[in-house]
């Protein structure tokens, strides 16, 4: 890779104050790039990414309104994460013919290493961790992760490439749009679910909801689009329809072998870990995927058993006197909080407090309110734009409802009511805007408040 990147320039467009961006620029520069970070958010706000990059002296950093000449005097622009494409900076780049790059694309690209890459509006996480656990498992040797991975950089990775590596990764739709533009897609594609979201992203101003649902869909549909006959796309067959409908309005073949997957594709007697009928799904996506790399049921079914999800997906995370916690902390719209209910909750019983609320997505909250009024006892709500629009569809007497400014005081008022042989289900339902800087914060000051009161 020196000899790839040496003297070359790269723009590093969005940093990022995640970890991952900062490690890609600071991977371009120890391949001997000149690196130029890039980014229209404050310095102030993006100095512990300067200080992490402090010590390289072929990186530079512009902060502010982006230029057009750092996107087009280059010879690659690296972008970051939910940047919009419509961006009169990256339209400028593209005609003058500089390549857009995105890291995990990228990192597929120079590595040349199969990679089993997972997408989907819910489930892409479960699954791609469950692939990679049993493959772990199996193999004993090192496999890779990464994607939308937390902390990880995907051009780091490159330094562990073996010749016989196999990458997995979780791709959302920003990642696959790198996918699209180096007209490449993952050797297995694994797509798990398809439904609204990220409205906020894709509906601009003079964008139909329908038009916006369909720019989403093509951005995933990166993920399959480029398979060559030898792939393999596992999917469901409500997915696979609307791929078939994709395919036909982008006059493509879709000429990879297909495989479609339900919860009937697993034993009835399959010992799984995570509790709730989506997550047979998720394990019915990854059993499919794991056979198209030639596991066998008796190497698969063991892993299965030892997989007790991800962080913050519905995560169990004990008992509290005698009231149990779920983590559902990046459940960010209502349909995965409603798949969180169902899954910890009876119907009719009203046995669970909901800990919700946040940003508005511009996704429909009707049939969130509906499976509030059948699990729930108790909703605390974070106060947000999304939690707003929620309360006027709660209007049912026997649901208590609580709005509080911040998560302590939500953890605190659900745990000082919640009875004994209850359930305490932290499951937002909408983006962590306002009140984090991400999901991850978020996640992180959850699990620090519980233990806290574990400890008491």
């Amino acid at each position: 890779m020196e000899e790839y990147f040496k003297g070359k320039r790269v723009t590093v467009m969005r940093v990022g104050l995640l970890g991952r961006g900062v490690g890609d620029a600071a991977y371009l520069a120890e391949m001997g790039a000149h690196v130029h970070v890039v980014d229209d958010a404050p310095q102030a706000v993006m100095q512990p990414s300067v200080d992490a990059l402090a010590k390289y002296s072929n990186i530079t950093f512009t902060f502010g309104e982006y230029q057009t000449k750092h996107f087009t005097d280059t010879d690659f622009v690296l972008v970051g994460a939910g940047a919009p494409f419509d961006l009169p900076v990256l339209q400028a780049a593209q005609a003058a013919e500089v390549p857009l790059k995105q890291s995990a694309a990228w990192f597929a690209e120079l590595s040349g290493i199969p990679v089993i890459g997972v997408t989907g509006t819910r489930g892409k996480s479960t699954v791609t961790h469950l692939i990679h656990h049993v493959l772990s498992s199996v193999t004993g040797e090192e496999v890779l992760l990464g994607g939308n991975i937390r902390g990880v950089s995907n051009l780091q990775l490159l330094k562990q490439v073996k010749e016989d590596s196999l990458c997995v990764m979780e791709l959302d739709s920003w990642q696959l749009q790198g996918w699209g533009w180096a007209e490449m897609s993952p050797d297995i594609a694994v797509f798990t679910s398809f439904m609204p979201d990220h409205l906020n992203y894709y509906q601009k101003a003079g964008v139909s909801r329908e038009a916006a649902l369909q720019q989403y869909f093509a951005d995933k549909a990166n993920i399959f689009r480029y398979q060559e006959g030898s792939g393999v796309l596992v999917t469901t067959p409500e997915v696979f329809s609307q791929a078939q409908t994709f395919a036909k309005d982008m006059h493509i073949t879709l000429g990879q072998e297909v495989v479609l997957a339900d919860t009937s594709s697993l034993p009835e007697d399959m010992l799984l870990a995570m509790p709730g009928e989506h997550n047979r799904l998720n394990a019915a996506l990854a059993y499919e995927a794991l056979k198209a790399l030639s596991l066998t049921d008796e190497e698969i079914f063991p892993a299965f058993s030892t997989f007790r999800g991800v962080e913050g997906r519905l995560q169990y995370c004990g008992l509290v006197g005698e009231v149990a916690v779920y983590n559902d902390n990046n459940a960010t719209t209502p349909q995965a909080t409603i798949a969180g209910l169902q899954a910890v909750g009876e119907r009719g019983k009203q046995n669970v407090t909901l800990i919700a609320g946040g940003a508005d997505k511009q996704l429909e909250v009707a049939e969130l309110a509906h499976a509030i009024t059948q699990y729930c006892q108790r909703v605390i709500l974070l106060s947000g734009s999304g939690t707003d629009r929620l309360l006027e569809l709660l209007h049912n007497g026997s649901v208590g409802i609580s709005v509080v400014e911040s998560l302590e005081q939500a953890v605190k008022t659900a745990f000082s009511g919640a009875a004994p042989g209850s359930i305490v289900l932290f499951s937002p339902g909408f983006a962590s805007f306002g009140l984090f800087k991400n999901e991850y914060e978020r996640n992180d000051e959850f699990m620090s408040l519980l233990q806290n009161i574990c400890a008491q």
